[in-house]
């Protein structure tokens, strides 16, 4: 019997919603609008977003020097690091073990998600 009550709540809740959505959508889209007409390129043709697409590419290709100079900068940090190990606070140690916690985390609801929110396998 709570299941069906909860079951109604949310029917009425996503019907208010929606109504909500309906009513407010459009007015918040116009002035999404406005604010941000000075980024809308006018027309807005094929060819132009073409252009603008190419221009985003090459944009980022021409920023990949400078990533991997960074990149190459934390290498080398993790390297100096590594040879100063003896030296390495617990504080430092701690970090280093709660980021590689949270990248096995994000790893695994990645997982999680890539086999259709299943914890036991792939559906094959």
């Amino acid at each position: 019997m709570a299941l069906a009550s909860k079951l109604a709540q949310l029917q009425a809740k996503a019907t208010q919603t929606s109504q909500y959505v309906a009513k407010n959508g459009p007015l918040y889209y116009k002035q999404l609008l406005e604010q941000n007409k000075h980024y809308i390129q006018d027309p807005p043709t094929v060819e132009k977003c073409s252009l603008l697409s190419k221009q985003l590419f090459y944009t980022r290709l021409a920023s990949i020097p400078g990533r991997y100079e960074a990149f190459q900068k934390e290498v080398d940090y993790v390297k100096h690091m590594w040879k100063n190990r003896k030296e390495l606070k617990i504080e430092h140690a701690g970090i280093a073990t709660l980021f590689g916690l949270e990248c096995f985390a994000w790893y695994c609801a990645g997982e999680i998600v890539g086999r259709g929110f299943t914890f036991t396998g792939y559906n094959v």
